[in-house]
């Protein structure tokens, strides 16, 4: 048995009754009651629970619009039904309600008759029209909410997800890990003030956990989860029954007023490894608003939005389907992504770091001038992939050396320039520099759900910190190459052309599977640094030509320029890569380059873990520092640039920098650097 609130009626008089059978058949009884009367049943509909083992529902809400119910099973599946039952075919036990619930016509027997069971046959039993099986894993649905025109379930494998409808089928947008540790997870309470109540059991212990400050409120120990229990929240007290061996507790709480003052919220519980800036947000009375997405070393990633005026950052989403740290971002945005848009922003994310997980969302971002931050962000679970899992699936696995577990993804890149209109379905390509020496070429089908690794090559046979890929073009057609930075200081490029347009034939004619293909040996490898690479960045010029900037372990910065040019003679297919000029300056940092961009021909940004951010001129065959800032984040792990135009017409770059910490520069630079070096 279930109790739901009845949508359009008064929740201290009347609600449904839920009633699981035998053979799976529910039944939907509304109940009221008013005092002095007896309470009277009216049975509304009947429904056939999908099979299994144990087939009883657990759980039951009522969609305020569309006249649907959605309930959750002791299997951990959530079950959508139809719920609009015929008026002629409704009986009651105490009276007949003839259309109107104020309407009670007495009978003259005082037995109270189970009338309404003779007259279920009456009633269809109806099929579920949508079904997500073990949603929740086998330990069942414990609560499903309805909150803003979404769905919430909780259940006891650890985690919360939030659904919506689309035609009349489920769909699962993300799942939320609230901590770690709170693996049965009861309700959801949606405060007045914005912030989520997660209602679970810890051990022994009854646990209220706030969303909002990522901290226990309450830690009542009551013996586990497996009794009855009750909490109610006011603005008075917390007061909280349940019952333990046989007798019924309560523990009531009056609100204190609270004299901790958070003086700074922080975004994450460790230090930032990785930042991206998605786009700027424009909304009415506003002023603009950034939007940055961080992971950490705490397992979360972050959307959250940055004005310049308040000089606050405020989390809009937190995504926690990483079991390990997430050590790289990346974002595909465009045309083809329906990225820029007139209401707002949307881009694919994806995000990777350590257990060899790969993660990606679709964002959509838009103003919202209700809510504290003035921006909304929609968060939908596209796909995942686990190098682990890949390899549980290969046949004759027993004939492979088995991966390494602790594999970490240090670097993605999302392949530019992937024609969907040439294509049988849209694919999307991500590159991914990983510590086990090699680089692997992933595709994405948003569509079916579908990452799936298609090439691979362990040519640097050391751990890969970087990579990027970048598109050109020339009149006779396109080649996509691909740089790669490893802990030896060798930087390679490669051409992957070839792979990728046989990576789509085979996704096209096995429908998403395939084996994975062998990347060729690279064009060119050049050593740049005398240890590991920690930041690099590809500029193309108006020539055609392509700026290579890295910096190093040992605090040197290397830029070269290439020049590609398609093959000729019995390597008309492919791609020559020649090196024009290189440029190398050692110890321009007294730590790591930990950051670099080219912002334009002569002109390079520099940043470091010694706390400076560097503004170099490129001159044939030399750097000349212009001018360095100090900036306050320590152990700097990454920085992103965008360049704007102010309202004078004046160009302005914005730098956002992460480590123990996150920081947004600006600053202007000289159109014509003077010839001499500046001062620092």
């Amino acid at each position: 048995l279930s109790w739901a609130p009845r949508p359009g009626l008064p929740p201290d008089t009347a609600a449904a009754l839920l009633a699981s059978g035998p053979d799976g058949e529910m039944l939907w009884l509304d109940v009221a009651y008013r005092p002095g009367q007896a309470p009277w049943v009216r049975l509304m509909g009947r429904y056939l629970l999908p099979p299994c083992k144990q087939r009883w529902h657990t759980c039951a809400a009522f969609l305020p619009q569309g006249g649907l119910l959605i309930c959750g099973d002791r299997r951990g599946s959530l079950i959508l039904f139809p719920c609009i039952s015929s008026s002629g075919c409704a009986a009651e036990s105490t009276g007949i309600v003839n259309g109107d619930t104020d309407t009670v016509v007495e009978d003259s027997s005082n037995e109270l008759e189970p009338s309404y069971l003779l007259h279920k046959g009456v009633l269809p039993l109806e099929s579920p029209l949508s079904v997500l099986f073990g949603l929740h894993g086998k330990t069942g649905v414990t609560s499903v909410t309805i909150h803003r025109g979404y769905i919430y379930s909780t259940g006891r494998d650890g985690v919360y997800r939030q659904l919506r409808m689309q035609d009349q089928q489920l769909e699962v947008l993300q799942k939320h890990r609230p901590c770690k540790g709170l693996q049965w997870i009861e309700e959801l309470h949606f405060t007045s003030d914005g912030d989520l109540l997660v209602l679970g059991f810890h051990a022994d212990n009854f646990v209220v956990w706030s969303s909002r400050t990522s901290e226990n409120l309450h830690c009542i120990p009551c013996g586990g989860g497996h009794r009855s229990w009750s909490y109610c929240s006011s603005p008075l007290a917390k007061v909280f029954a349940f019952i333990k061996a046989g007798d019924v507790m309560l523990y009531q709480r009056e609100t204190e007023p609270c004299e901790q003052q958070v003086l700074l919220a922080s975004l994450h519980g460790r230090e930032i490894t990785c930042v991206r800036r998605l786009g700027a947000v424009e909304v009415p009375g506003h002023p603009t608003f950034n939007v940055f997405v961080t992971g950490s070393e705490d397992t979360t990633a972050c959307v959250l939005v940055l004005s310049e005026n308040s000089r606050a950052a405020v989390p809009l989403a937190r995504l926690s389907d990483h079991i390990s740290s997430v050590r790289t971002l990346a974002l595909a945005t465009g045309p083809g992504d329906e990225g820029f848009g007139d209401e707002g922003l949307s881009a694919l994310l994806f995000s990777a770091g350590g257990r060899a997980q790969i993660e990606c969302y679709r964002l959509l971002c838009t103003g919202d001038t209700a809510s504290e931050s003035a921006v909304a962000c929609q968060v939908i679970h596209v796909a995942s992939h686990r190098l682990d899992k890949h390899w549980e699936q290969k046949k004759n696995r027993h004939k492979l050396v088995k991966m390494d577990p602790e594999t970490r993804y240090m670097s993605l890149s999302v392949v530019p320039g992937i024609s969907t209109k040439q294509l049988p379905t849209p694919w999307k390509f991500l590159a991914a520099a990983c510590s086990d020496g090699s680089v692997r070429i992933f595709g994405l089908l948003e569509a079916a759900q579908k990452l799936v690794l298609v090439a691979e090559s362990f040519h640097h046979q050391r751990c890969v910190l970087k990579v990027k890929a970048f598109l050109h073009t020339w009149a006779g057609g396109e080649r996509h190459l691909l740089c790669s930075a490893a802990t030896d200081g060798s930087i390679a490029f490669w051409d992957i052309t070839g792979p990728i347009t046989d990576a789509v034939d085979a996704l096209h004619q096995a429908e998403g599977e395939m084996q994975t293909l062998a990347l060729d040996a690279p064009l060119v490898t050049i050593v740049a640094h005398s240890c590991g690479v920690n930041s690099l960045h590809i500029r193309e010029t108006s020539e055609g030509r392509y700026l290579v900037a890295s910096g190093s372990d040992d605090g040197s910065i290397h830029v070269c320029l290439l020049e590609v040019a398609p093959g000729r003679g019995e390597a008309a297919a492919g791609t020559c890569l020649q090196v024009l000029e290189r440029v190398s300056r050692p110890c321009a940092h007294a730590a790591h380059v930990t950051g670099i961009r080219v912002l334009r021909p002569d002109l390079l940004l520099s940043a470091s873990v010694d706390q400076r951010l560097t503004l170099w001129n490129q001159r044939p065959g030399e750097l000349v520092p212009l001018s360095t800032t100090f900036f306050h984040v320590p152990d700097l792990a990454a920085l992103d640039c965008w360049e704007e135009v102010e309202a004078e017409g004046e160009l302005r770059y914005y730098c956002v920098l992460c480590g123990q910490g996150l920081e947004m520069l600006c600053g202007t630079a000289p159109s014509n650097p003077p010839p001499q070096e500046a001062p620092q």
